[in-house]
Parts: C-alpha cells; structure tokens; sequence
C-alpha cells in the first residue's frame, strides 16, 4: 500500500478526529459557559487583589497620627473639601466600604465630626465608579467595544455625580438654615430606633475566595518583603490589573459564545426582564459579594460585549448603590455601638441608605439624561482613546485633589 506525501495511509490526518473534537468541545455551550464562570471569579479575584494594594497606599502614606485615609479625613475643614476627600480617598483605596468604615470609626470616637462625615460619604459614592472606567479600558483597543463598555461605566457615574450635585447642595443649605440637615436628621431618627440591635454578617463570598485569594497574597507578600517593605503593595496592584484584563478578555469572548438565542432570553426576561427585576438583582448580587464596585464592573464587559444594553444595566446599577449601603448597614449593626458617639457612627450607615434612595427616586424618572450624556461621553472618548485615561485622572484625582491642596496650604 502506497504511503501519501505526510507519511498517512490514504493521506488522512490522524489527528482529524481529536482535533474535530477538540473543536467541537471548546466551541460548545458549556464549554464557553464554564470559562465565562471561570474568568467571572478570577475577574473579582483581580478587583481583590487591586483593591488590596491600593488599601495598602493607607499604609505607605501614612503618618504616626494615623492612616492615610485617617489623615485625610481628620483635616477636613469644610463639606465641599469633604465631598472631595470622599472622592479621592475612595478612587485611591478602590473601596467605598473602606471610606465609610474609616468614617464610621471616627464618627464613633468623636460624635462632633458627625456632619463633615456626610460630605465624605456622599464623595465616596462618586469615587466607588471609578473601578467601573478602570474595567472599561480593557476594552480601549476595539473602539466599538470600547464605546459600549465606556458608556456602560460612565452612566453609573453620571448617576452618582448627578444626585451628589442636586442631594449635597440642598442637604448644606438645610444645615445652614435650620442647623441640621435633611439627611443628618434622618440618619439619626433612623439609628435611634436601632442602636443595641444586632445584625448579620456575610462571609459565604469570603469563603469562596479565600481558598486562592490567599496563597496568591501570600506569595506576593513573600516577592514583595524580600525587596522591600512597600513592594508587596504595588505587586499586588500591578498583577492584579493583569488578572484583571486577562479575565475580562475571556469573560467577553466566552459570554459571546456562550449566549445563543435560548440564553440571551433567559438573561433578558428573567435578570434583566423590567427596571424592577434588574434592581433587585444588583441589591441582591451586591448584598452577596459585598461590594458594589465588583457588582457593577461585572456588567460592563456584558456591554462592552454587546450582550447587554445602558438601560439594562442602568437600574442595575441602582440596585447594587442600594445593595451595598444594606450590607454595610447590616455590618454597622453587628458591632456594638454605645453612647451617643455609636448612635451618629451608626446613623452615617442610614445616611448613606437614604442619599442612594433620594438619589434614584429623583433622577429614575429623567434616566434617559444621564443614559444620553454616558453615551455621548463615551462616543467622543472612543474616538479619542487616550483621552479615557486623562478623564479617569483629572475627574477621580486631580480635581479632587487640587480642591484638598488649596484647602490646606492656602485657605
């Protein structure tokens, strides 16, 4: 029997069938669906693991007074500088939960310092998105992607700028006026009714990661300690940009794959059926993984992806603004809280409550303006791609630090 040219009896690729196999397996449903799950939670092992290092700026940047995030906070003279310091803090440590906690506790200790902390937690509102622009640039390089996924992040943006500009302007004047604020004296009536109950806490979401957040924090902490105290901090932020981006990118060729006909339906007449079903799913999802910034970057490669739409994903996010001042709620009522100093740290949590709902029961009904705006935004950044970068640091950084410096060195 005559041999073929390659070697093979009547020229057939003994590898046909395998590679026909492997082909069909890697391109099937529940293959693409596994990845996606996959790239999903290692997705928000790299927000972990970024927003690890950038707590870790608390320490670096630190004094003997206390943390970076305390020093800050401390020398806020004014509501403005404080809307401000909640910006920057939150867009530095990647963590509103982080500001607010750092407020509460300074709440707890010093009641007085009660109505600067509300400025702060209304700043950290607006910093929290900046995670959302940070996902959105792993999608810079294809512009339609990329102008999707920016419009995606920015509309969660627009939303909380929005209500801080209406929210924060009337809840100052109130105080000026009649010496409290609007909120200020909802926080508190709501936390007098409340002080000395005790509430839940998650940790299902910990227990999830844990297993491999863990050693690869532990191994940094070894690179990073053998060259030098503060490496271990920019190790952890710079590999987890690259989880990050290397998730993102199989999330979104899995999720296109993945979602035929039959799935596409069921995410959008059950997750994303109506307005009120995707807002419980961001409280819901946020209430579970306990942070919103993980809960709103997850739908941002599904837009950039085309998979879902702005007004999808919009009250969505709602939801997970919402979700996440429940959880810090239930967290706030776990500890014990005495005296009129733990009364105004655990009102903090109800204010934070009460400006999200303010915030959408205002804004909701003009939705279609800040929808409209995001995408206009993000048309323009994807024509002008390096522009996106400049945005993220003049509006998150920059801004708010210029207003910081000139409050401390020259007013």
């Amino acid at each position: 029997m005559e041999m073929s040219s390659n070697g093979n009896s009547g020229g057939r690729d003994p590898f046909g069938r395998s590679g026909n196999l492997f082909r069909k397996v890697t391109g099937s449903q529940g293959f693409n669906l596994l990845v996606f799950f996959i790239a999903l939670y290692f997705f928000i092992i790299g927000i972990k693991l970024m927003g690890s290092g950038f707590k870790g700026l608390d320490t670096v940047f630190g004094s003997e007074e206390g943390s970076f995030a305390e020093t800050l906070v401390s020398a806020v003279s004014n509501p403005l500088v404080g809307l401000c310091m909640g910006v920057f803090i939150t867009a530095v440590v990647q963590s509103s939960s982080a500001t607010t906690s750092t407020v509460v506790a300074m709440v707890a200790v010093n009641p007085s310092f009660f109505p600067y902390a509300i400025p702060i937690v209304i700043g950290a509102n607006i910093g929290t998105s900046v995670t959302n622009i940070i996902v959105s640039l792993g999608h810079i390089r294809h512009p339609p992607s990329f102008r999707r996924a920016f419009a995606g992040a920015l509309v969660h943006d627009f939303f909380n700028v929005t209500a801080a500009s209406l929210i924060f302007p009337a809840e100052w004047l109130v105080r000026i006026l009649t010496g409290k604020g609007f909120l200020e004296r909802l926080g508190v009536w709501a936390a007098s009714g409340l002080v000395g109950s005790r509430g839940v806490q998650f940790d299902l979401i910990h227990r999830l990661l844990d297993p491999v957040l863990d050693p690869i924090k532990g191994m940094i902490s070894g690179i990073g300690g053998g060259i030098h105290p503060h490496a271990t901090t920019f190790i952890l932020i710079g590999f987890g940009l690259v989880v990050l981006f290397v998730s993102l990118t199989f999330i979104t060729k899995s999720a296109r794959r993945a979602i035929d006909g039959k799935v596409q339906r069921v995410v959008d007449r059950v997750l994303f059926r109506n307005a009120p079903t995707s807002f419980l799913f961001g409280l819901t999802l946020t209430s579970f993984v306990q942070s919103s910034s993980v809960t709103t970057s997850i739908a941002v490669p599904l837009v950039g992806g085309g998979i879902l739409t702005i007004e999808q994903i919009f009250p969505y996010t709602l939801g997970a603004n919402v979700g996440t001042t429940v959880t810090a709620l239930l967290a706030a009522l776990a500890a014990d809280f005495v005296g009129e100093g733990g009364k105004l740290a655990l009102a903090i949590s109800f204010v934070h409550l009460f400006f999200n709902i303010m915030g959408i029961a205002l804004i909701y009904p003009l939705r279609k303006v800040p929808i409209y705006l995001a995408r206009r935004v993000a048309r323009y950044m994807a024509a002008n791609r390096k522009m996106a970068i400049v945005f993220l640091f003049v509006v998150f950084f920059l801004t708010p630090g210029i207003v910081i410096i000139v409050d401390w060195y020259i007013l």
